[in-house]
């Protein structure tokens, strides 16, 4: 499926849903039967990439993240990238430490898939204070990061974040496609348990809004705010990374990995990250892809 075709399909899916599931002005959990609606196809396996253990597939990602960049900046100046919080922050652990790092992160503009509304230097809550001490710390000083106010105001904190979005619009440093929703060059997105991505979580009607670019997602205490689906959708490369297990988890994400990739039945409110599965590129490791079916593998 070309992306024209996939944007389309998702534009049409995310109407049809968004009339008949859910109240315009709400953001309550719905009722389980939508939960079932909008069954989406599995991911295609030419989409999937099998790596050893997570060493491999953190070393992938950074690879990643270094030739996004230089196709992007050799082909308009500036590189527009979206990270998550959780797991991917250690992945990019090392990103910044050479000369050729420097010089593309200086040209870097950084923003987040999702974050809590709380102060930057909270080291407990923030992502951005996380990301700082782990990799931010070795980029340029010229790298741009789009930071949030701090406040614990979900409403405030997505407008404001979206309007500095829309300001890198009219400087001519983010893009937006046909539709008018700005395009990343490189998006990084982790999957959770429940199948949220960013603050998209299942049975909430957050995950089937089409206009806004930026969500506020009142669901915990303190809220977040979270880029919209149709947002993750439009990057030149989404790529979703589970890896890692544990004593506890000896299988790591294989449970997630299997309903996020391969399970027919699933939906956009049942499980949210399936809303990416026309778009995404899926690197994972053995211990996540092992309950995959035979042509995953």
């Amino acid at each position: 499926m070309t992306r024209n075709l996939s944007v389309l399909f998702w534009s049409c899916l995310l109407c049809a849903a968004t009339t008949s599931a859910f109240a315009p002005t709400t953001r309550s959990r719905t009722s389980s039967s939508s939960s079932v609606l909008f069954a989406v196809p599995p991911v295609d396996p030419s989409n999937v990439q099998i790596l050893g253990d997570a060493d491999g597939v953190g070393a992938e990602i950074r690879s990643i993240l270094r030739e996004s960049a230089a196709q992007a900046i050799a082909e308009k100046g500036t590189f527009c990238l979206a990270i998550p919080g959780g797991s991917i922050l250690k992945m990019l652990v090392g990103t910044g430490c050479t000369d050729e790092d420097k010089e593309w992160t200086s040209k870097t503009i950084v923003a987040y898939v999702n974050h809590k509304c709380v102060p930057m230097d909270d080291k407990q809550l923030a992502t951005h204070a996380k990301a700082k001490d782990l990799f931010f710390k070795d980029w340029s000083p010229d790298c741009n990061i789009l930071t949030m106010d701090g406040t614990n105001d979900g409403d405030a904190e997505a407008a404001a974040y979206e309007q500095k979005l829309k300001d890198l619009v009219s400087d001519n440093k983010l893009s937006l496609n046909k539709d008018g929703i700005p395009v990343f060059d490189l998006s990084l997105v982790g999957v959770g348990d429940d199948g949220h991505i960013g603050s998209l979580y299942p049975d909430r009607e957050e995950v089937l809004e089409t206009q806004k670019w930026v969500l506020p997602v009142a669901m915990k205490d303190p809220p977040s705010i979270t880029l919209s689906l149709p947002v993750m959708q439009a990057s030149t490369k989404v790529v979703i990374a589970a890896c890692g297990v544990s004593d506890k988890y000896p299988q790591g994400k294989s449970a997630g990995m299997k309903r996020a990739i391969a399970d027919d039945t699933e939906s956009l409110t049942s499980f949210p990250a399936v809303g990416l599965r026309p778009t995404a590129t899926w690197v994972v490791d053995k211990a996540a892809a092992s309950k995959l079916g035979d042509n995953y593998q």
